[in-house]
């Protein structure tokens, strides 16, 4: 996974971009700005080991650039590049960040509506980023990594919403019962 993180996105206590680095240990994360580029970002979706995806809707992308199924080839590794921001900040970081042009953009088309209850977008089809990731990590075939990472979120989400209710969290309940199977 690649986390291109829009300014002030990691630090907010709703991001789920950290959850992904949690769960997958080959996690890299960035920071986006229009103007600069971080000097480590070319380079890795420039590494023959992996063929990089720009995983956003291919309704914004042009249609030779959309692909709906991870293809590798030559004994490469998929590197899913996600853009960690709400859905206007991740919008602007697509439209302008022209290193990212020559990647083929893999349109998602999840069958379910987003679980994610911390921030909401005004469409129901908008996946939180480790909603995405799991998707992905399901089309490498990896899918205890996706069960792990889904289990991951909905412990994070019923932590972050009795931190604000407040209210105790079981520990002992059925969310963290399916997260621990995973430890």
């Amino acid at each position: 996974m690649c986390l291109l993180m829009h300014d002030v996105e990691a630090l907010k206590p709703s991001n789920t971009g950290w959850l992904i680095a949690d769960v997958v240990a080959d996690t890299s994360a960035f920071g986006w700005s229009r103007t600069a580029v971080e000097a480590e970002l070319p380079a890795l979706l420039s590494d023959p080991q992996w063929q990089p995806f720009l995983v956003f809707p291919g309704e914004y992308a042009a249609p030779e650039r959309v692909v709906d199924a991870v293809r590798v080839t030559d004994g490469k590794r998929p590197l899913f590049v996600l853009l960690d921001a709400t859905w206007t900040e991740a919008r602007k970081m697509f439209r302008k960040s022209p290193y990212l042009d020559s990647l083929p953009v893999l349109g998602l088309q999840p069958e379910q509506l987003s679980r994610y209850r911390l921030r909401r977008s005004t469409r129901d089809d908008h996946l939180c980023t480790a909603e995405v990731a799991a998707l992905c990590l399901e089309l490498a075939g990896d899918q205890r990594a996706a069960d792990a990472l889904n289990a991951y979120l909905d412990v994070f989400s019923q932590h972050y919403l009795a931190a604000k209710a407040p209210r105790a969290v079981d520990l002992n309940d059925e969310l963290h019962q399916h997260l621990q199977a995973f430890l």
